[in-house]
Protein backbone atom coordinates (compact mmCIF):
# COMPACT_ATOMS: atom_id res chain seq x y z
CA UNK A 1 0.00 0.00 0.00
CA UNK A 2 1.06 3.58 -0.62
CA UNK A 3 1.37 5.19 2.80
CA UNK A 4 1.03 8.85 3.67
CA UNK A 5 4.76 9.21 4.25
CA UNK A 6 5.45 7.95 0.75
CA UNK A 7 3.03 10.48 -0.74
CA UNK A 8 4.95 13.37 0.82
CA UNK A 9 8.27 11.93 -0.29
CA UNK A 10 7.24 11.75 -3.93
CA UNK A 11 5.65 15.16 -4.34
CA UNK A 12 7.58 18.27 -5.44
CA UNK A 13 7.50 21.69 -3.83
CA UNK A 14 4.47 23.94 -4.31
CA UNK A 15 4.51 25.54 -7.72
CA UNK A 16 5.44 22.29 -9.45
CA UNK A 17 2.60 20.32 -11.01
CA UNK A 18 1.68 17.06 -9.35
CA UNK A 19 -0.92 14.27 -9.41
CA UNK A 20 -3.56 14.89 -6.77
CA UNK A 21 -6.35 12.33 -6.64
CA UNK A 22 -8.15 12.36 -9.98
CA UNK A 23 -6.62 15.56 -11.32
CA UNK A 24 -3.40 17.49 -11.90
CA UNK A 25 -2.73 20.23 -9.35
CA UNK A 26 -0.20 23.04 -9.00
CA UNK A 27 0.43 22.31 -5.33
CA UNK A 28 -1.35 25.48 -4.26
CA UNK A 29 -4.84 24.02 -4.23
CA UNK A 30 -5.69 24.63 -7.89
CA UNK A 31 -6.68 22.12 -10.57
CA UNK A 32 -4.71 22.60 -13.79
CA UNK A 33 -5.98 21.54 -17.22
CA UNK A 34 -3.07 20.92 -19.57
CA UNK A 35 -4.30 21.35 -23.13
CA UNK A 36 -1.99 21.72 -26.07
CA UNK A 37 -0.13 19.93 -28.82
CA UNK A 38 2.62 17.49 -29.64
CA UNK A 39 5.83 18.99 -31.02
CA UNK A 40 7.90 16.58 -33.16
CA UNK A 41 10.48 19.08 -34.41
CA UNK A 42 13.35 17.61 -32.36
CA UNK A 43 12.74 14.00 -33.43
CA UNK A 44 15.52 12.06 -35.16
CA UNK A 45 13.35 10.69 -37.99
CA UNK A 46 14.43 8.47 -40.86
CA UNK A 47 14.40 10.44 -44.12
CA UNK A 48 12.63 8.56 -46.96
CA UNK A 49 13.98 11.20 -49.34
CA UNK A 50 17.38 12.31 -48.02
CA UNK A 51 17.11 15.68 -49.71
CA UNK A 52 13.80 16.50 -48.01
CA UNK A 53 13.96 17.56 -44.31
CA UNK A 54 12.15 15.20 -41.93
CA UNK A 55 11.34 17.93 -39.40
CA UNK A 56 10.54 21.62 -39.55
CA UNK A 57 12.77 24.03 -37.63
CA UNK A 58 11.65 24.76 -34.07
CA UNK A 59 11.65 28.38 -32.94
CA UNK A 60 10.19 30.60 -30.25
CA UNK A 61 7.54 31.64 -32.77
CA UNK A 62 6.08 28.14 -32.54
CA UNK A 63 5.40 28.56 -28.82
CA UNK A 64 4.04 32.07 -29.30
CA UNK A 65 1.63 30.57 -31.84
CA UNK A 66 0.57 27.87 -29.39
CA UNK A 67 -0.14 30.47 -26.72
CA UNK A 68 -2.31 32.38 -29.19
CA UNK A 69 -4.51 29.27 -29.38
CA UNK A 70 -4.81 29.16 -25.59
CA UNK A 71 -2.57 26.10 -25.33
CA UNK A 72 -0.68 25.58 -22.08
CA UNK A 73 1.35 22.44 -22.78
CA UNK A 74 3.78 21.10 -25.34
CA UNK A 75 4.40 17.35 -25.38
CA UNK A 76 7.95 17.66 -26.65
CA UNK A 77 8.96 14.53 -28.56
CA UNK A 78 12.65 13.69 -28.16
CA UNK A 79 14.73 10.82 -29.58
CA UNK A 80 16.94 8.46 -27.58
CA UNK A 81 19.08 8.05 -30.72
CA UNK A 82 19.90 11.78 -30.73
CA UNK A 83 20.09 12.10 -26.96
CA UNK A 84 22.52 9.22 -26.42
CA UNK A 85 24.16 8.26 -29.74
CA UNK A 86 27.12 6.83 -27.80
CA UNK A 87 26.26 4.64 -24.85
CA UNK A 88 26.75 6.24 -21.47
CA UNK A 89 26.83 9.93 -22.32
CA UNK A 90 24.21 12.46 -23.37
CA UNK A 91 24.91 14.58 -26.41
CA UNK A 92 25.42 18.12 -25.04
CA UNK A 93 24.21 19.85 -28.21
CA UNK A 94 20.95 17.89 -28.23
CA UNK A 95 20.43 18.50 -24.50
CA UNK A 96 20.95 22.22 -25.18
CA UNK A 97 18.23 22.11 -27.86
CA UNK A 98 15.83 20.54 -25.36
CA UNK A 99 16.67 23.23 -22.81
CA UNK A 100 16.07 25.91 -25.42
CA UNK A 101 12.65 24.48 -26.29
CA UNK A 102 11.70 24.36 -22.59
CA UNK A 103 12.83 27.96 -22.15
CA UNK A 104 10.87 29.16 -25.20
CA UNK A 105 7.77 27.39 -23.94
CA UNK A 106 8.21 28.85 -20.46
CA UNK A 107 8.49 32.37 -21.90
CA UNK A 108 4.97 31.94 -23.27
CA UNK A 109 3.41 30.30 -20.22
CA UNK A 110 3.53 26.80 -21.71
CA UNK A 111 4.44 23.69 -19.71
CA UNK A 112 6.57 20.96 -21.27
CA UNK A 113 6.09 17.20 -21.03
CA UNK A 114 9.33 15.53 -22.12
CA UNK A 115 8.35 12.48 -24.19
CA UNK A 116 10.88 9.76 -25.09
CA UNK A 117 9.45 9.13 -28.53
CA UNK A 118 9.68 6.02 -30.66
CA UNK A 119 7.77 4.65 -33.64
CA UNK A 120 8.78 1.14 -34.72
CA UNK A 121 11.64 1.11 -32.16
CA UNK A 122 14.36 2.76 -34.32
CA UNK A 123 14.88 4.69 -37.52
CA UNK A 124 16.39 1.92 -39.63
CA UNK A 125 14.51 0.87 -42.80
CA UNK A 126 14.34 -2.59 -44.41
CA UNK A 127 17.88 -3.60 -45.26
CA UNK A 128 18.69 -3.99 -48.99
CA UNK A 129 18.39 -7.58 -50.14
CA UNK A 130 15.73 -8.50 -47.58
CA UNK A 131 12.97 -10.77 -48.90
CA UNK A 132 9.72 -10.06 -47.10
CA UNK A 133 7.30 -12.94 -46.69
CA UNK A 134 3.84 -12.81 -48.32
CA UNK A 135 1.53 -10.61 -46.26
CA UNK A 136 4.36 -8.31 -45.21
CA UNK A 137 6.21 -5.59 -47.07
CA UNK A 138 9.39 -3.55 -46.98
CA UNK A 139 9.22 -0.51 -44.76
CA UNK A 140 10.80 2.83 -44.03
CA UNK A 141 12.52 3.52 -40.78
CA UNK A 142 10.86 5.84 -38.29
CA UNK A 143 12.45 6.95 -35.00
CA UNK A 144 13.49 5.90 -31.53
CA UNK A 145 16.43 4.00 -30.08
CA UNK A 146 20.11 4.35 -30.97
CA UNK A 147 21.78 1.59 -32.97
CA UNK A 148 23.67 0.29 -29.92
CA UNK A 149 20.33 -0.40 -28.18
CA UNK A 150 18.74 -2.10 -31.20
CA UNK A 151 19.09 -5.88 -30.99
CA UNK A 152 17.07 -7.64 -33.70
CA UNK A 153 18.97 -10.96 -33.88
CA UNK A 154 18.75 -10.74 -37.68
CA UNK A 155 14.93 -10.70 -37.81
CA UNK A 156 13.63 -9.05 -41.02
CA UNK A 157 12.45 -5.45 -41.03
CA UNK A 158 9.18 -6.22 -42.85
CA UNK A 159 5.96 -4.59 -41.71
CA UNK A 160 2.57 -6.21 -41.24
CA UNK A 161 -0.34 -3.72 -41.41
CA UNK A 162 1.95 -0.89 -40.34
CA UNK A 163 5.23 0.31 -38.86
CA UNK A 164 4.59 -1.04 -35.34
CA UNK A 165 4.43 -4.71 -36.33
CA UNK A 166 7.58 -6.22 -37.84
CA UNK A 167 9.71 -9.21 -36.79
CA UNK A 168 12.73 -6.92 -36.30
CA UNK A 169 10.77 -4.39 -34.27
CA UNK A 170 9.14 -7.08 -32.15
CA UNK A 171 12.51 -8.72 -31.45
CA UNK A 172 14.10 -5.37 -30.59
CA UNK A 173 11.33 -4.71 -28.06
CA UNK A 174 11.62 -8.24 -26.71
CA UNK A 175 15.33 -7.75 -26.05
CA UNK A 176 14.61 -4.38 -24.47
CA UNK A 177 11.99 -5.77 -22.10
CA UNK A 178 14.25 -8.67 -21.05
CA UNK A 179 17.16 -6.22 -20.55
CA UNK A 180 19.46 -7.93 -23.04
CA UNK A 181 22.91 -6.34 -22.81
CA UNK A 182 21.43 -4.08 -20.12
CA UNK A 183 19.60 -1.86 -22.62
CA UNK A 184 16.44 -1.49 -20.51
CA UNK A 185 18.55 -0.45 -17.56
CA UNK A 186 20.48 1.90 -19.83
CA UNK A 187 17.34 3.82 -20.82
CA UNK A 188 16.33 4.07 -17.16
CA UNK A 189 19.75 5.53 -16.38
CA UNK A 190 19.41 7.92 -19.30
CA UNK A 191 16.14 9.14 -17.85
CA UNK A 192 17.90 9.85 -14.57
CA UNK A 193 20.53 11.96 -16.33
CA UNK A 194 17.97 13.87 -18.41
CA UNK A 195 15.63 14.46 -15.48
CA UNK A 196 18.52 15.90 -13.47
CA UNK A 197 18.83 18.61 -16.12
CA UNK A 198 15.30 19.82 -15.32
CA UNK A 199 14.83 18.92 -11.66
CA UNK A 200 14.56 22.60 -10.65
CA UNK A 201 12.29 23.70 -13.51
CA UNK A 202 8.60 23.95 -12.50
CA UNK A 203 7.53 24.53 -16.13
CA UNK A 204 8.59 20.98 -16.96
CA UNK A 205 5.32 19.26 -16.07
CA UNK A 206 6.87 15.82 -16.17
CA UNK A 207 8.44 12.92 -18.01
CA UNK A 208 6.66 10.57 -20.46
CA UNK A 209 8.91 7.52 -20.21
CA UNK A 210 8.25 5.80 -23.56
CA UNK A 211 5.90 6.60 -26.40
CA UNK A 212 3.49 3.81 -27.40
CA UNK A 213 5.65 0.89 -26.23
CA UNK A 214 5.64 -2.10 -28.57
CA UNK A 215 4.49 -5.52 -27.45
CA UNK A 216 7.56 -7.60 -28.27
CA UNK A 217 6.92 -11.31 -28.71
CA UNK A 218 5.37 -12.40 -25.43
CA UNK A 219 2.52 -10.05 -24.55
CA UNK A 220 1.07 -9.57 -21.97
CA UNK A 221 4.25 -10.49 -20.05
CA UNK A 222 6.00 -7.70 -21.92
CA UNK A 223 3.20 -5.13 -22.04
CA UNK A 224 2.17 -5.56 -18.41
CA UNK A 225 4.78 -7.06 -16.09
CA UNK A 226 8.03 -6.10 -17.86
CA UNK A 227 6.81 -2.68 -19.02
CA UNK A 228 5.95 -2.01 -15.38
CA UNK A 229 9.46 -3.07 -14.34
CA UNK A 230 10.97 -0.59 -16.83
CA UNK A 231 8.73 2.20 -15.55
CA UNK A 232 9.59 1.43 -11.91
CA UNK A 233 13.29 1.31 -12.73
CA UNK A 234 13.13 4.65 -14.57
CA UNK A 235 11.16 6.30 -11.78
CA UNK A 236 13.82 5.23 -9.29
CA UNK A 237 16.59 6.77 -11.40
CA UNK A 238 14.58 9.98 -11.89
CA UNK A 239 13.85 10.38 -8.17
CA UNK A 240 17.48 9.60 -7.29
CA UNK A 241 18.43 12.49 -9.59
CA UNK A 242 16.29 14.83 -7.48
CA UNK A 243 13.52 15.34 -10.04
CA UNK A 244 10.05 15.23 -8.43
CA UNK A 245 7.89 16.09 -11.43
CA UNK A 246 5.00 13.97 -12.71
CA UNK A 247 5.74 10.64 -14.38
CA UNK A 248 3.44 10.03 -17.34
CA UNK A 249 2.70 6.31 -17.76
CA UNK A 250 1.58 4.92 -21.12
CA UNK A 251 0.06 1.55 -21.92
CA UNK A 252 1.40 -0.31 -24.96
CA UNK A 253 0.66 0.45 -28.61
CA UNK A 254 -2.35 -1.86 -28.26
CA UNK A 255 -4.28 1.06 -26.75
CA UNK A 256 -3.70 3.29 -29.77
CA UNK A 257 -4.54 0.45 -32.16
CA UNK A 258 -7.52 -1.10 -30.37
CA UNK A 259 -8.81 1.50 -27.91
CA UNK A 260 -7.95 -0.59 -24.82
CA UNK A 261 -5.08 -2.49 -23.20
CA UNK A 262 -4.13 -4.07 -19.89
CA UNK A 263 -1.13 -1.83 -19.17
CA UNK A 264 1.35 -2.24 -16.32
CA UNK A 265 -0.08 -4.08 -13.32
CA UNK A 266 -1.36 -1.63 -10.67
CA UNK A 267 1.19 -1.46 -7.89
CA UNK A 268 4.18 -1.57 -10.28
CA UNK A 269 5.52 1.45 -8.38
CA UNK A 270 5.05 2.95 -4.93
CA UNK A 271 5.50 6.41 -6.41
CA UNK A 272 2.29 8.40 -6.19
CA UNK A 273 3.15 11.25 -8.54
CA UNK A 274 2.08 9.49 -11.72
CA UNK A 275 -0.47 10.22 -14.45
CA UNK A 276 -2.03 7.58 -16.70
CA UNK A 277 -1.52 8.73 -20.28
CA UNK A 278 -3.02 6.54 -23.03
CA UNK A 279 -3.48 7.87 -26.55
CA UNK A 280 -7.19 8.21 -27.25
CA UNK A 281 -7.40 7.47 -30.96
CA UNK A 282 -10.70 5.55 -31.05
CA UNK A 283 -12.46 6.03 -34.40
CA UNK A 284 -9.27 7.59 -35.75
CA UNK A 285 -6.23 5.35 -36.35
CA UNK A 286 -7.50 2.21 -34.61
CA UNK A 287 -7.49 -1.04 -36.58
CA UNK A 288 -11.28 -1.21 -36.79
CA UNK A 289 -11.37 2.16 -38.57
CA UNK A 290 -8.68 1.03 -41.01
CA UNK A 291 -10.64 -2.16 -41.72
CA UNK A 292 -13.93 -0.29 -42.13
CA UNK A 293 -15.75 -2.30 -39.47
CA UNK A 294 -17.94 -1.26 -36.54
CA UNK A 295 -15.78 0.36 -33.83
CA UNK A 296 -14.53 -2.06 -31.17
CA UNK A 297 -14.39 0.91 -28.80
CA UNK A 298 -16.40 4.02 -29.60
CA UNK A 299 -15.00 7.52 -29.37
CA UNK A 300 -16.95 8.40 -26.24
CA UNK A 301 -16.51 5.02 -24.54
CA UNK A 302 -12.72 5.25 -24.71
CA UNK A 303 -12.83 7.97 -22.04
CA UNK A 304 -14.75 5.70 -19.67
CA UNK A 305 -12.34 2.79 -20.22
CA UNK A 306 -9.31 5.02 -19.74
CA UNK A 307 -10.68 6.54 -16.56
CA UNK A 308 -11.34 3.09 -15.12
CA UNK A 309 -7.66 2.24 -15.52
CA UNK A 310 -6.61 5.61 -14.09
CA UNK A 311 -8.73 4.87 -11.00
CA UNK A 312 -6.92 1.53 -10.59
CA UNK A 313 -3.62 3.44 -10.56
CA UNK A 314 -5.12 6.09 -8.24
CA UNK A 315 -3.90 8.60 -10.83
CA UNK A 316 -5.25 11.38 -13.05
CA UNK A 317 -5.93 10.72 -16.73
CA UNK A 318 -4.27 12.74 -19.52
CA UNK A 319 -4.36 11.91 -23.24
CA UNK A 320 -0.87 12.35 -24.66
CA UNK A 321 -2.02 12.03 -28.27
CA UNK A 322 -5.17 12.10 -30.35
CA UNK A 323 -6.16 13.46 -33.74
CA UNK A 324 -8.37 13.19 -36.81
CA UNK A 325 -7.31 13.51 -40.44
CA UNK A 326 -9.03 13.44 -43.81
CA UNK A 327 -7.87 13.58 -47.40
CA UNK A 328 -5.98 16.31 -49.22
CA UNK A 329 -8.91 16.73 -51.58
CA UNK A 330 -11.00 18.21 -48.78
CA UNK A 331 -9.00 21.03 -47.25
CA UNK A 332 -6.20 18.76 -45.99
CA UNK A 333 -8.31 16.95 -43.43
CA UNK A 334 -10.87 19.64 -42.63
CA UNK A 335 -13.69 17.54 -44.07
CA UNK A 336 -17.02 17.22 -42.29
CA UNK A 337 -16.16 13.80 -40.86
CA UNK A 338 -12.88 14.92 -39.26
CA UNK A 339 -14.46 18.05 -37.82
CA UNK A 340 -17.45 16.12 -36.49
CA UNK A 341 -15.26 13.54 -34.77
CA UNK A 342 -13.08 16.23 -33.20
CA UNK A 343 -16.19 18.06 -31.98
CA UNK A 344 -17.39 14.83 -30.34
CA UNK A 345 -13.96 14.33 -28.79
CA UNK A 346 -13.98 17.90 -27.45
CA UNK A 347 -17.43 17.46 -25.90
CA UNK A 348 -16.39 14.21 -24.22
CA UNK A 349 -13.12 15.73 -23.04
CA UNK A 350 -14.99 18.61 -21.42
CA UNK A 351 -17.55 16.28 -19.88
CA UNK A 352 -14.74 14.29 -18.25
CA UNK A 353 -12.79 17.50 -17.40
CA UNK A 354 -9.58 16.32 -19.04
CA UNK A 355 -6.50 17.72 -20.72
CA UNK A 356 -4.64 16.42 -23.77
CA UNK A 357 -2.10 17.08 -26.50
CA UNK A 358 -3.24 17.02 -30.14
CA UNK A 359 -1.07 15.32 -32.80
CA UNK A 360 0.65 17.37 -34.21
CA UNK A 361 1.70 21.07 -34.32
CA UNK A 362 3.88 20.87 -37.44
CA UNK A 363 4.89 18.06 -39.76
CA UNK A 364 7.60 18.25 -42.38
CA UNK A 365 7.20 16.98 -45.92
CA UNK A 366 10.04 14.50 -45.36
CA UNK A 367 8.58 13.04 -42.15
CA UNK A 368 8.09 9.28 -42.78
CA UNK A 369 4.76 9.49 -40.96
CA UNK A 370 3.65 12.10 -43.46
CA UNK A 371 4.03 9.67 -46.34
CA UNK A 372 5.70 12.17 -48.71
CA UNK A 373 2.55 13.97 -49.76
CA UNK A 374 2.04 17.39 -51.42
CA UNK A 375 1.70 18.95 -47.97
CA UNK A 376 2.90 18.52 -44.40
CA UNK A 377 -0.24 17.34 -42.64
CA UNK A 378 -0.46 19.08 -39.26
CA UNK A 379 -2.26 21.97 -37.60
CA UNK A 380 0.31 24.31 -39.15
CA UNK A 381 0.47 23.15 -42.75
CA UNK A 382 3.49 23.08 -45.08
CA UNK A 383 3.45 23.38 -48.87
CA UNK A 384 5.84 20.67 -50.10
CA UNK A 385 6.20 22.29 -53.52
CA UNK A 386 7.65 25.49 -52.08
CA UNK A 387 8.65 24.52 -48.54
CA UNK A 388 6.59 27.45 -47.29
CA UNK A 389 3.49 27.64 -45.14
CA UNK A 390 -0.07 26.85 -46.13
CA UNK A 391 -3.04 28.25 -44.19
CA UNK A 392 -3.47 26.57 -40.78
CA UNK A 393 -6.29 24.11 -40.18
CA UNK A 394 -8.66 26.77 -38.93
CA UNK A 395 -11.66 24.47 -38.57
CA UNK A 396 -9.79 22.11 -36.26
CA UNK A 397 -8.16 24.99 -34.39
CA UNK A 398 -11.56 26.56 -33.74
CA UNK A 399 -12.50 23.43 -31.80
CA UNK A 400 -9.14 22.95 -30.11
CA UNK A 401 -8.83 26.56 -28.95
CA UNK A 402 -12.28 26.68 -27.35
CA UNK A 403 -12.76 28.35 -23.96
CA UNK A 404 -11.59 26.42 -20.88
CA UNK A 405 -10.23 26.96 -17.35
CA UNK A 406 -6.44 26.78 -17.43
CA UNK A 407 -6.33 26.91 -13.63
CA UNK A 408 -9.27 26.55 -11.23
CA UNK A 409 -9.32 26.71 -7.41
CA UNK A 410 -10.20 23.44 -5.73
CA UNK A 411 -11.76 21.11 -8.25
CA UNK A 412 -13.76 21.61 -11.43
CA UNK A 413 -17.15 19.92 -11.05
CA UNK A 414 -18.58 20.52 -14.54
CA UNK A 415 -17.38 21.91 -17.85
CA UNK A 416 -18.85 22.44 -21.31
CA UNK A 417 -17.63 24.76 -24.05
CA UNK A 418 -17.98 25.62 -27.71
CA UNK A 419 -15.74 28.35 -29.11
CA UNK A 420 -16.08 31.26 -26.64
CA UNK A 421 -19.24 29.94 -24.97
CA UNK A 422 -18.43 28.33 -21.63
CA UNK A 423 -20.26 26.75 -18.73
CA UNK A 424 -17.99 26.12 -15.75
CA UNK A 425 -18.61 25.10 -12.14
CA UNK A 426 -16.15 24.37 -9.38
CA UNK A 427 -15.78 23.97 -5.64
CA UNK A 428 -12.99 25.01 -3.31
CA UNK A 429 -12.65 24.71 0.46
CA UNK A 430 -10.05 27.48 0.52
CA UNK A 431 -10.59 30.87 -1.11
CA UNK A 432 -8.13 31.40 -3.94
CA UNK A 433 -7.41 34.10 -6.52
CA UNK A 434 -5.84 31.66 -9.01
CA UNK A 435 -8.84 31.20 -11.29
CA UNK A 436 -7.66 31.69 -14.89
CA UNK A 437 -9.92 31.05 -17.88
CA UNK A 438 -9.10 31.26 -21.58
CA UNK A 439 -11.54 32.65 -24.16
CA UNK A 440 -10.63 32.62 -27.87
CA UNK A 441 -11.23 35.29 -30.51
CA UNK A 442 -11.34 39.05 -30.79
CA UNK A 443 -14.92 39.52 -29.56
CA UNK A 444 -15.06 40.40 -25.87
CA UNK A 445 -16.86 37.60 -23.99
CA UNK A 446 -19.88 38.44 -21.85
CA UNK A 447 -19.26 36.72 -18.53
CA UNK A 448 -21.64 36.06 -15.65
CA UNK A 449 -20.39 34.46 -12.47
CA UNK A 450 -21.28 33.52 -8.91
CA UNK A 451 -18.85 32.87 -6.09
CA UNK A 452 -16.12 34.79 -7.93
CA UNK A 453 -14.82 38.18 -6.73
CA UNK A 454 -12.22 40.70 -7.94
CA UNK A 455 -12.51 39.47 -11.50
CA UNK A 456 -10.76 41.00 -14.47
CA UNK A 457 -10.73 40.41 -18.21
CA UNK A 458 -7.62 41.10 -20.27
CA UNK A 459 -7.21 40.89 -24.02
CA UNK A 460 -4.14 38.87 -25.01
CA UNK A 461 -2.81 37.66 -28.38
CA UNK A 462 -5.45 35.33 -29.82
CA UNK A 463 -8.12 35.86 -27.17
CA UNK A 464 -8.92 36.89 -23.61
CA UNK A 465 -7.81 35.89 -20.10
CA UNK A 466 -10.35 36.01 -17.27
CA UNK A 467 -9.00 35.93 -13.72
CA UNK A 468 -10.74 36.05 -10.37
CA UNK A 469 -10.94 34.94 -6.75
CA UNK A 470 -13.17 31.94 -6.07
CA UNK A 471 -14.56 30.60 -2.83
CA UNK A 472 -16.93 27.77 -1.94
CA UNK A 473 -19.15 26.72 -4.83
CA UNK A 474 -18.53 28.94 -7.83
CA UNK A 475 -19.75 29.11 -11.41
CA UNK A 476 -19.07 30.99 -14.61
CA UNK A 477 -21.04 31.27 -17.84
CA UNK A 478 -20.21 33.19 -21.00
CA UNK A 479 -21.53 34.15 -24.39
CA UNK A 480 -19.93 36.60 -26.81
CA UNK A 481 -20.73 40.14 -27.79
CA UNK A 482 -19.19 43.24 -29.23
Amino acid sequence: MQGAANVGKNLPDAGFLRAEGSHISDGRGNQVLLRGVNVNQLVDFYRPQPEVPAVRPLSEEDFAGMAEQGFTVSRLNISWSALEPERGSLDPEYVARIHQAVDWAKAHGIYTVLDMHQDGWWNGPTEPGTTCRPGTEEMWGYDGAPQWATITDGAPRCQFTGRDISPAGNRAFQNFYFDTNGIRSALAQTWGKLAAEFSDEPMVAGFDLLNEPGFGETAPVTTSYLLGKFYAQSIERIREAGARQIIFIEPSIFWSGLGFDSGPTPGFTEDTNIVFSPHLYAESITMDRDLGIVPIVGLERQFTLAQRVAVEYNAPLWSGEYGYWGSEEVHWGEDEDSLARLARYAAAEDEHVLGSAYWVWKQACGDPQNGIEPYGNALMMQDCATGGDLPPKRGLLKILSRAYPQSAPGKITSLAAEESTLRLAGQTDTASCDLQVWFPGSAKPEIHSTGIANSSLEQVPGGWKFTGCASGDYALASGSGE
